[in-house]
């Protein structure tokens, strides 16, 4: 499995996702470079991942500028035809933007950014990248001042009922309460995907959770749990 990650003007999680993929779980990745478009190396077994950070400086809106970007043309397209496409935090709003996963990301309820440890559990059995962490409570930080997962009732009614939801925010005994909601997010969304299981999309960085340098390898399981179930 072969993985891509995008850079845009102004992301800062680039190289920390390429590290952790890289050096933390051995596997082959590709940096891609936000005007190019070919994508041609990639089969749809494969993954593209967009990191977190500010692209464009979200000037307009987190991820409004980045969606026109040639290289996320391709991604679309990838997407569309089945390839494994991840968004992480500003990556998650780009994918949200583009169409590509529903709902929006809005302002923190507290109106801050938040820089911390959070807690998240995925009760979805069915997406590859929860298969092999489902019901544990994982550790895994988060730093976002747009991360307040919102879409109206009807969507949120048809991503539980396709089991779209991917992870929830928890206490550390896997709670699922309001208090252990960082950010306001609706229904402690956290993360979800598309019906077809292959656009998956979260607010928490996994990559910093993924050496033992860093003290926690929780996110290492979430990589490793769409690489096993490939």
């Amino acid at each position: 499995m072969k993985f891509g990650v995008v850079t845009f003007p102004g992301s800062n999680c680039d190289q920390d996702m390429i590290d952790a993929l890289r050096y933390d779980l051995n596997q082959d990745v590709i940096a891609l470079w936000h005007k190019d478009k070919d994508l041609s190396m990639f089969s749809t077994e494969d993954c593209v991942l967009l990191p977190g950070g500010f692209s464009y400086g979200d000037y307009l809106r987190c991820g409004a500028i980045a969606k026109f970007s040639p290289m996320m043309q391709s991604v679309i397209e990838f997407a569309k035809k089945g390839g494994r496409v991840i968004g992480v935090c500003n990556g998650f709003q780009i994918l949200c933007e583009a169409g590509l996963l529903p709902g929006a990301l809005l302002k923190n309820q507290n109106q801050q950014f938040i820089c911390r440890n959070v807690y998240m559990k995925s009760e979805n059995t069915q997406a590859s990248i929860t298969k092999e962490v489902t019901g544990r409570s994982l550790m895994i930080p988060i730093a976002h001042g747009e991360g307040r997962y919102y879409a109206d009732e009807a969507t949120l009614d048809d991503l539980f009922k396709h089991n779209q939801v991917l992870f929830r925010y928890c206490d550390e005994f896997g709670n699922i309460i309001e208090q252990a909601n960082p950010n306001g997010a609706i229904r402690n969304i956290a993360g979800i995907c598309n019906k077809e299981r292959n656009v998956f999309g979260m607010m928490p960085h996994p990559e910093r959770a993924s050496s033992d340098i860093l003290g926690n390898r929780d996110g290492q399981l979430i990589f490793q749990s769409l690489i096993n179930n490939n």
